[in-house]
């Protein structure tokens, strides 16, 4: 990313700031910190004022790291979490803040945190606090030609990790073996990070978040594989499931409604479409086949900086602390097939990361749907 768009995303975050209003922003989130400035990262914040001013707090390890990332007006390392507070007093005392409306990101922010954030010998008395996060879910959700061409990235890298997992699965190998494998050609394709990489087989395929044990693979399992890797800040989001050996006709019964389910919905990605139109379509075809208790979990979740944003579902948005998404505009970035049908001793998952388009979907990861290997 360039300056220039820092630039223009500050200023449309100001003018957000002003309709609801707000004075100054607050920021510990490393996405949006990421988003606004160029660099996002844990122990440090990033406050944004309505004039359009950056000041940036990390630990004083990192300021030179920091300075050659970022774009900011000010700057200023501290040793601990007692000199981030002072810091963040001295930014509000640089800015002439001595009362108004402070945003922070309720939906992110633990309780200590927040405590930490408004404490008297950080925030001025007179700042009232108000949560910030319909903000960035707004600024964010629609991504420019650079974050689509991240996200593209972050999918060829996601395939070839789902490759290498797919490959590797066999009698006798472990959950996490199969992790590792994917995890390992994810990084030498490019990803330098990735959220929680899921492998599940046998039984755990019934868990809908199945982190990877030792349990070892036997055949007829089988095994869930649901990765994200994140390349140049950027993630993707992809899940496949296949069967160690040939699988049962109950398996393969299951596993070809919830494609055909996955398939149907990433057919109506059209702008304007509602995020509720999609999650329907998706669990009432599963319901119409006779499986509707055996649905867990919003279907569909946006993708971007995080494995995991906005739009969500109006129930998930709620947990997040996110509002009802508005009909899904062109440049959108979906997900479609999270969670997965569970009929009793096995679940079954196909996810794929998919662009909206006024023309119709973008599917962005490509590795093969099939349940044999």
């Amino acid at each position: 990313m360039n300056r220039n768009t820092y630039q223009e995303r500050l200023q449309k975050c100001t003018q957000l700031m002003k309709a609801a209003e707000m004075d100054v922003l607050l920021l510990i989130k490393p996405a949006n910190m990421a988003y606004l400035t160029g660099d996002g990262r844990l122990c440090a914040y990033a406050i944004i004022t309505r004039a359009g001013k950056v000041a940036l707090g990390v630990p004083k390890t990192d300021v030179e790291d920091v300075t050659s990332l970022a774009c900011f007006d000010h700057i200023a390392g501290f040793e601990d979490e007692v000199g981030m507070i002072h810091s963040i007093a001295h930014h509000f005392e640089h800015f002439g803040i001595k009362q108004g409306t402070l945003g922070l990101e309720y939906g992110f922010l633990t309780q200590p945190r927040m405590g930490m954030l408004t404490h008297p010998h950080g925030k001025p008395e007179k700042v009232a606090v108000k949560d910030c996060t319909p903000i960035f879910s707004e600024m964010r959700i629609v991504k420019d030609a650079e974050e689509i061409a991240r996200i593209q990235t972050a999918s060829r890298v996601a395939s070839a990790g789902m490759k290498a997992a797919v490959e590797a699965v066999r009698p006798g190998l472990t959950e996490s073996q199969v992790a590792a494998e994917a995890e390992y050609a994810m990084r030498q394709g490019g990803a330098e990070e990735f959220y929680r990489s899921y492998v599940s087989s046998g039984p755990r395929t019934t868990i809908a978040h199945g982190l990877p044990t030792l349990r070892k693979l036997e055949t007829g399992d089988l095994v869930m594989i649901d990765i994200h890797p994140i390349v140049n800040g950027y993630s993707a989001d992809i899940c496949r499931t296949v069967c160690v050996g040939r699988p049962s006709q109950e398996q393969q019964a299951a596993y070809n409604l919830y494609l055909k389910a996955q398939q149907a919905t990433i057919n109506k990605v059209k702008a304007p479409v509602g995020m509720v139109d999609l999650e329907q379509t998706l669990h009432e075809i599963i319901k119409d086949a006779g499986h509707g208790d055996h649905i867990f979990g919003p279907p569909i979740h946006g993708v971007g900086l995080e494995f995991e944003e906005s739009p969500l579902p109006p129930g998930h948005a709620f947990f997040h602390g996110e509002k009802e998404p508005a009909p899904l505009l062109a440049n959108v970035v979906i997900a479609v097939g999270n969670c997965g049908l569970y009929v009793g001793g096995f679940g079954v998952r196909v996810e794929d990361t998919v662009v909206v388009t006024e023309k119709g979907p973008l599917v962005l990861t490509d590795y093969p749907r099939q349940l044999g290997k």
